[in-house]
């Protein structure tokens, strides 16, 4: 473990070092606040849960930081283990600000950690150096997927005839036929769509651009929208500049992540269908129901625009837990 006085102080940089500093600091804190978003929308955190984690992984960025470590993608196991030693650490040190804490207080910062490495994995296909952490947070989690006969009760709900309804269902039935995730949804533009040809364009992570193919069903339901509500909702906007994105709100804004999930909890729910439902759950539908529909696991990859086979091929168990779900409801001797 290094020790006290190899560690960069803010005091001790030239000015041009303070600036850099700064920089990936805020590179850091946009991703921690990417995150803190994801724990209120989708995960349902308190606020009070939330700022706990913000706060969390702020010490720990900037722990990062003085580190030297540049970017979370260069963050490597052997710093979340020196990380977690300074914090359990029975004296004042680097990482825990001069204080001493609790074990209860770092198991919850070793929890934000770990939940943050994990959401960027996911997100971006980065690396996640956290994964062995405490050694009990190896097994890797099925994601949650619905059944085709779900995904079709959840796209009826929207009402049809009014501009809300005709836009909700086609943002539903494009993140289905896509496999898109919420921030690639929401960065559409309308030249991103080739509906003749029935394809998709967008950017994904780490800015790179990947080509979707469409069905025939969400691309009549995107040119309903693009026809006949879009304008609707986009008539309160006119008077000043309009939004060149794809999707908007319903006072003619640019629809958010956190309207999207809006959204799409409010349809599950109409659906009937369990709380966990999220904007992500229907790519993860996407990509199961493609598999077991013989698709070939690198044209999923591809599709869901992951940079690494293993990230996809956790799709492969899911459906094996599906067939085996199903052989012990149906064989006799099961």
């Amino acid at each position: 473990m290094p020790k006290k006085s190899d560690k960069t102080t803010i005091d001790t940089m030239t000015p041009a070092q303070q600036a850099r500093h700064a920089q990936i600091m805020v590179d850091f804190e946009r991703d921690v606040e990417e995150f803190i978003d994801h724990t209120r929308i989708e995960r349902g955190f308190s606020e009070n849960t939330a700022q706990a984690y913000a706060r969390d992984l702020a010490q720990y960025a900037a722990w990062l930081c003085s580190a030297g470590i540049a970017a979370v993608c260069e963050v490597q196991p052997s710093h979340v283990l020196r990380f977690a030693h300074e914090l359990r650490a029975a004296r004042p040190n680097p990482a825990t600000e001069g204080r001493v804490y609790s074990n209860a207080s770092v198991a919850r910062k070793l929890a934000a950690v770990r939940s943050w490495h994990k959401f960027l994995a996911r997100e971006r296909d980065y690396p996640d150096p956290a994964a062995k952490l405490d050694g009990a947070h190896t097994v890797r989690r099925l994601p949650h997927v619905l059944s085709v006969e779900q995904v079709q009760a959840m796209l009826a709900s929207p009402a049809p005839g009014e501009p809300g309804g005709v836009r909700d269902r086609a943002l539903l039935e494009l993140l289905y036929a896509s496999g898109l995730r919420a921030s690639e949804l929401c960065a559409l533009r309308a030249q991103d769509l080739d509906l003749e040809n029935g394809f998709v364009r967008c950017q994904g992570k780490g800015d790179k651009e990947r080509v979707v193919p469409l069905g025939e069903v969400a691309r009549q339901a995107i040119t309903e929208y693009v026809s006949f509500a879009r304008p609707k909702l986009l008539a309160p906007k006119i008077a000043r500049r309009p939004s060149s994105l794809l999707f908007i709100g319903d006072e003619g804004q640019p629809l958010s992540r956190i309207t999207l999930y809006q959204i799409v909890r409010f349809h599950a729910q109409r659906a009937g269908l369990p709380e966990w439902v999220s904007p992500h759950t229907l790519r993860h539908s996407f990509a199961t129901h493609l598999l077991e529909g013989g698709a070939d696991l690198r044209a999923i990859q591809e599709m869901l625009g992951h940079a690494n086979i293993t990230t996809t091929e956790i799709y492969t168990h899911v459906e094996t837990q599906h067939l085996r779900a199903s052989y012990l409801k149906a064989h006799p001797r099961a």
